[in-house]
């Protein structure tokens, strides 16, 4: 446990026997910009299994300060982001290596991800609901006008909320009622790439990689909008990001069969060096995991 997980252990013990709310409010929005400060240090660990371990303690730290301060925007969106993030790296891809040995418990582990996502989802609209009172129902009545309503200090709300959203559609897909849901996201989306499309190296540009190949009524080839979309992460990112390669083989070669495009994609991102940017290091060794995974499989994903 690093220096700033103690202390915050330590103040939330002293919560309970804190009289007066003035003092005892203070004091969890103190841990709470502790909690909501420290994701720079997970970022950067080399130790994925290490963060694994240390995630699950943060975020209900987080979500028992959050019950004490519920609008407190740091950790809404420290929480929407941890959520997101604990539940594609360590629980959607152990289900996915799982698959082929227990089904049934790959199932099961979608279901939890699943869960994890909806819950992420939860905090980043509760977020943007704090800055912008009915913007929760307003995107249920008209998405792209409530959408219309973000700022550009919302985009990281906006981007965790379309993700996580996203990846939650993406394991219900037997869920009618979530899948009608895709117009919200790609509201958000949408309006966060309208407002800063440069977010944390490209971002929301990795994310439409996917995103375009089931977004609903829109204009041309699907596979064009996610190239385009790869190039502009992969520009942003200074070719230095695994995760737009990652997608890109995932979302567009491997569904056209391209093989030969989906080894090099994944070869790719196996060549990037994770310490070049630390900021991202943690990130690059999930998505390179997740692309050892899949060079693996080949001979089940292409028919010769």
């Amino acid at each position: 446990m690093n220096a700033w997980s103690r202390v915050a252990v330590l103040m939330a013990g002293l919560l309970v026997a804190m009289p007066g709310c003035s003092v005892r409010r203070m004091a969890v929005n103190r841990v709470g910009d502790a909690l909501a400060a420290g994701g720079t240090a997970f970022r950067s660990d080399d130790d994925p299994e290490l963060i694994r371990a240390a995630a699950p303690f943060s975020l209900k730290l987080m979500e028992s300060l959050l019950e004490e301060a519920p609008r407190h925007e740091g950790l809404l969106l420290a929480a929407a982001s941890g959520f997101t993030q604990y539940g594609f790296a360590f629980v959607q891809q152990e289900a996915d290596e799982l698959e082929d040995r227990d089904l049934d418990a790959a199932v099961a582990m979608r279901e939890r991800a699943r869960r994890l996502y909806v819950r992420a989802r939860g905090y980043a609209l509760r977020g943007l609901e704090a800055r912008h009172p009915g913007f929760g129902e307003a995107l249920r009545r008209r998405p792209r006008e409530a959408a219309g309503m973000a700022e550009a200090r919302d985009v990281p709300l906006l981007y965790w909320a379309a993700a996580s959203w996203g990846a939650a559609i993406s394991l219900g897909k037997d869920r009618p009622d979530e899948v009608a849901d895709l117009p919200l996201v790609e509201a958000l989306a949408d309006r966060a790439l309208e407002l800063d499309e440069d977010y944390d190296r490209g971002a929301i540009h990795g994310f439409l990689i996917t995103f375009e190949t089931i977004r609903q009524g829109a204009e041309g080839d699907s596979a064009a909008r996610s190239q385009r979309h790869f190039e502009r992460a992969m520009e942003l990112g200074g070719g230095m990001e695994a995760g737009p390669l990652v997608a890109l083989a995932e979302a567009v070669a491997q569904p056209a069969q391209q093989k030969g495009q989906f080894e090099a994609l994944l070869k790719q991102a196996l060549a990037i060096d994770p310490d070049r940017r630390p900021e991202s290091r943690l990130a690059n060794l999930i998505h390179q995991r997740r692309a050892r995974w899949l060079l693996g499989r080949m001979d089940r994903l292409f028919l010769e």
